[in-house]
């Protein structure tokens, strides 16, 4: 093979195994590529690769998709592979077999991988709205925030962060791992999103920080042996949380993925960064940072007159440009960088 169908060959397989770690849609995978190779040769040892390469991953085994996903993405990987009229592989058919009798869980897994090799496994719902909240999924801006943050390190590194509105915990965890903070905060109202959120933290390799709501933290300092920042998972509610419950998380950078849903949670969102504006630490306020997908401009509209009425001058954070983790490419994203 020569080195540039060799290069091919190894994006087409990123291609398939960042979308199946992650689980996106189906329709989103570089099927009319694959196609062409299936064309120009028998296919096999590709489709072997590829299957080796998803299915077979040692991150699924280890921390399985859901069925109905992987039963699905196998179907059309046979029906790709039936088309272009190459010998029949027992491999695929075997694989299929295997997950057509097994049983829907109610959580399922998503990985996504790191520039260093390292990854961030979500155990997630299997509904987009579970027990009344959305925050059990992972949404595009949260890829999109902690993709930025990836290539922004010095933003976070041997800084305290607060997570606003945390779900399950994407984008925390690829900051963790990858911009070195020296302390972590992840933050939700919702009981079962914070129960799925502490067994994220754990998932991944890290442990937990004793306290669990907003009246009883304060992140000990740490040492320099650590390896690891000091991570908690705290209930905090918006509307009921104080300014002085705030000042105790000692934040030096706060951020928010995909939070602006509907106008009162617009209203709420600003309420508490109103009051984080008062979180002087070193007589400066935290830095902020909101990431949202555009979905109805009228309530990204009315944020940044709230902003301008609490009196909290904003920037827009320019776009980036590498794309770490596969997300809705249609889908327009922007970060706001607040100065409270």
């Amino acid at each position: 093979m020569a080195p540039e169908e060799r290069a091919d060959a190894a994006r087409l397989l990123r291609g398939f195994e960042r979308r199946f770690l992650a689980a996106r849609a189906l329709r989103s995978f570089p099927w009319q590529s694959l196609e062409e190779k299936l064309r120009d040769s028998s296919g096999s040892e590709l489709l072997l690769d590829i299957l080796q390469k998803t299915v077979k991953h040692p991150l699924c085994v280890k921390h399985p998709p859901s069925v109905k996903y992987v039963r699905s993405f196998l179907s059309e990987l046979i029906r790709k592979h039936e088309a272009a009229h190459t010998e029949p592989s027992d491999e695929l058919y075997q694989a299929l077999a295997e997950v057509l009798t097994a049983e829907e869980p109610t959580h399922c897994h998503r990985s996504y991988l790191l520039p260093s090799g390292d990854s961030v496994t979500l155990c997630e719902s299997t509904a987009i709205v579970s027990h009344g909240t959305t925050g059990l999924v992972t949404w595009n801006a949260a890829l999109y925030l902690a993709e930025w943050a990836v290539e922004n390190p010095a933003v976070f590194a041997h800084r305290t962060a607060l997570e606003l509105g945390s779900g399950a915990g994407l984008t925390g965890l690829a900051i963790c791992k990858a911009c070195r903070p020296s302390a972590y905060i992840f933050s939700d109202c919702h009981s079962r999103v914070l129960e799925q959120l502490r067994g994220n933290v754990l998932l991944n390799g890290f442990s937990l920080a004793p306290g669990t709501d907003a009246r009883a933290q304060h992140p000990a300092p740490r040492t320099l042996e650590a390896e690891h920042p000091r991570v908690t998972v705290a209930r905090l509610d918006w509307d009921t949380v104080t300014a002085p419950q705030l000042t105790a998380f000692h934040p030096d950078v706060v951020l928010a993925a995909d939070v602006l849903y509907c106008p009162e949670t617009v209203l709420s969102l600003v309420g508490v960064l109103r009051k984080l504006s008062a979180c002087r630490k070193d007589q400066r306020a935290p830095d902020a940072y909101i990431a949202f997908t555009i979905r109805n401009p009228e309530t990204c509209q009315l944020f940044t007159t709230e902003l301008g009425q609490a009196g909290i001058p904003w920037e827009e954070v320019p776009r980036h440009d590498q794309k770490l983790f596969p997300y809705e490419e249609h889908s327009e994203m922007t970060i706001l960088k607040l100065t409270l």
